[in-house]
């Protein structure tokens, strides 16, 4: 049931994203919209590509290249599953406490991104807590089983979080670029890149592509939207920003150019408790429970990893604080940041960029005041 909503939430991003291409005048006949969709290159999710182009077989070249790059990273980020010929993150969370581990230059670069992040957002994004959310995980697979065979599930006990919330913290984790290795020093600290490893391969796979001649493009992998370059014929790119209770866009986000458009939501990945309560999969580090404060959180930026990591943070904080995190990133980095917040509609908002409508409030940075098209 989850998988499929993932997929159509995919499905809602593309046809919004091509919803606007088609708009060539009659005697502008040489190039198309193409896309093609893979189902098995990763990361659980359907992972789209939209180009326009006249060029149909450097669109396919492009398409196999994405879909090996995904392939690639899916495979090196995984902490389930180990490969052949490969030291992955699993090899580096199996090996926590006996010995450094050799790993791939991007490995180090994804992890020292994780690491950045987790300073700046004073630990509200923290890969090194991968024991408390393997506590949520096993937990969550099993009421997902439960909540389809019409039952609720039980929640970990406040003893679980706690011993597990013991092993966390980037003082456990030595990287040492020169050598090329990642090693755990407590061996019951483990490393999960679920918040990032999505958002990084997307950004890597698209500049991948821009190095090989695409524009006018879209990289869509489960609700991580990579645009490259504008439109074809000039107007914004269009991104539909999900209803967390329904089956299409709640509104449409324009910005032109290159960027990045990450949402995280409660409506992906999660399970109904003994409480009747929801239960999504991003940990608050500051309880030890699933965040609960929105419905979902959008980042735009112009990196994929860099919005992966806020939508994340944001997600546990409180829109005053999370406007500081999205504040220190822009001094930081030197680049834009922008948000969406959708709230219940019984949350009192007072900020004074909310938009209202029948179930929501919504939340949203200044800059987008312009950039946002209601139903």
């Amino acid at each position: 049931m989850l998988y499929r909503k993932t997929i159509l939430a995919a499905a809602l991003a593309l046809s919004v994203l091509c919803g606007c291409a088609e708009t060539e005048k009659p005697d502008e006949k040489s190039w198309q919209t193409m896309q093609n969709v893979t189902l098995d290159s990763g990361f659980d999710t359907v992972i789209t590509l939209i180009e326009q182009t006249d060029d149909p077989e450097a669109f396919d070249a492009h398409f196999k290249a994405l879909c090996e790059r995904f392939s690639y990273y899916n495979s090196l980020f995984d902490i389930y599953n180990s490969y052949e010929g490969m030291n992955n993150l699993r090899t580096v969370n199996d090996q926590a406490g006996i010995a450094p581990v050799k790993v791939d230059p991007e490995l180090i670069e994804l992890l020292k991104k994780g690491q950045e992040f987790y300073e700046l957002s004073d630990g509200a994004f923290d890969i090194t807590m991968g024991s408390l959310l393997n506590v949520w995980h096993e937990y969550r697979t099993e009421g997902i089983a439960l909540n389809e065979q019409g039952k609720r599930a039980p929640l970990p006990s406040e003893e679980e979080l706690k011993q597990a919330a013991q092993h966390c913290g980037f003082d456990a984790v030595v990287i040492d670029e020169e050598a090329g290795t990642v090693f755990i020093t407590d061996p019951d600290v483990r490393i999960d890149v679920g918040g990032i490893a999505k958002g990084f391969a997307t950004e890597k796979t698209a500049k991948m592509l821009e190095e090989t001649g695409s524009d006018h493009t879209a990289v869509n992998a489960g609700g991580n939207n990579r645009t490259i370059g504008s439109k074809r014929d000039g107007t914004p790119w269009n991104v539909g920003i999900q209803n967390p209770d329904g089956e299409g866009a709640l509104f449409v986000v324009r910005i032109e150019g290159t960027s990045s458009f990450v949402t995280s939501g409660d409506y992906e990945r999660f399970y109904v408790g003994e409480d009747g309560k929801r239960y999504q999969h991003i940990i608050d580090p500051a309880t030890l429970y699933p965040a609960s404060r929105y419905r979902s959180v959008t980042v735009i930026t112009p990196d994929s990893g860099d919005a992966d990591c806020l939508s994340t943070a944001l997600t546990v904080l409180s829109i005053e604080d999370g406007q500081k995190l999205l504040d220190a990133y822009r001094t930081q980095s030197g680049a834009s940041a922008e948000a969406i917040w959708i709230l219940p509609e019984s949350e009192t908002v007072s900020d004074s960029h909310v938009h209202r409508m029948p179930g929501y409030n919504i939340v949203y940075t200044e800059n987008l005041e312009n950039c946002l098209v209601w139903s």
